[in-house]
């Protein structure tokens, strides 16, 4: 735990001193739920970045529409 973690750890665990434990309880449930869906989200951004793409075509024929919509002009540069 690096130096500053370990600051805002106290100086949070500094002002749970102070509440009832109801409301201990609530912020470890919150904390716990926060961290399950940490991982699901990083799990699910991982098999989001693969390339594909939902898309029933043949390759062939996705290769041929990308190509089809490509517009090139013209561009005279001068020196």
């Amino acid at each position: 735990m690096t130096t500053v973690n370990r600051n805002i750890v106290n100086t949070y665990s500094g002002l749970f001193e102070g509440l009832d434990n109801f409301t201990k309880m609530e912020l470890i449930k919150r904390l716990t739920k926060s961290l399950n869906k940490e991982t699901n989200d990083t799990e699910k951004a991982f098999y989001k970045s693969f390339g594909a793409f939902p898309d029933d075509r043949p390759a062939e024929e996705i290769t041929e529409t990308i190509k089809a919509s490509r517009k090139f002009r013209e561009k005279d540069i001068n020196f």
